[in-house]
């Protein structure tokens, strides 16, 4: 297994970083890779992405969402194993440290020479980076999902 950890400072107060954050099926609008995201149900996605040529579809789970705080999550079925977690700190009233960890499971020759060489670091670095640019941009969140899922 490895592990991903990258944070970035976006300029958007606390709840509107995760409110963005909740609206799973935006995240192709900045991540690489990242062709669609369905969203099932309040738990459950449907991911479908495209790396370096290689397309994976799996279906995660959120296992602990906090709202402000945190959502935590884990593959449930398909081509990918991971889980995750960001979490959301407030700087001040206007600034928003937001920290993903990712561990995973690299399969296949392109995945694990991606993890040796830090491609995936600069990709999920990549991403924080494009987040911030996307919701600046914005000023506000295009919708937001409050709820409270516990763990166990």
């Amino acid at each position: 297994m490895s592990t991903v950890r990258e944070s970035v400072e976006v300029g958007v107060p606390l709840h509107t970083a995760y409110n963005q954050w909740t609206q799973f099926t935006e995240f192709p609008r900045f991540m690489e890779g990242v062709d669609q995201v369905t969203q099932v149900d309040e738990r459950h996605n449907h991911w479908a992405t495209s790396i370096a040529g290689v397309h994976r579809e799996f279906d995660t789970e959120i296992v602990d969402q906090l709202p402000d705080e945190r959502i935590a999550w884990r593959t449930t079925s398909g081509d990918v194993r991971q889980q995750g977690l960001v979490t959301f700190e407030p700087l001040d009233e206007r600034h928003t440290r937001v920290n993903l960890a990712l561990v995973f499971q690299p399969s296949g020759m392109a995945e694990k020479a991606a993890d040796m060489t830090g491609t995936l670091d600069r990709r999920v670095k990549g991403d924080l980076r494009r987040f911030k640019d996307f919701i600046e941009r914005r000023g506000e969140a295009e919708g937001a999902w409050r709820g409270r899922i516990s763990p166990g």
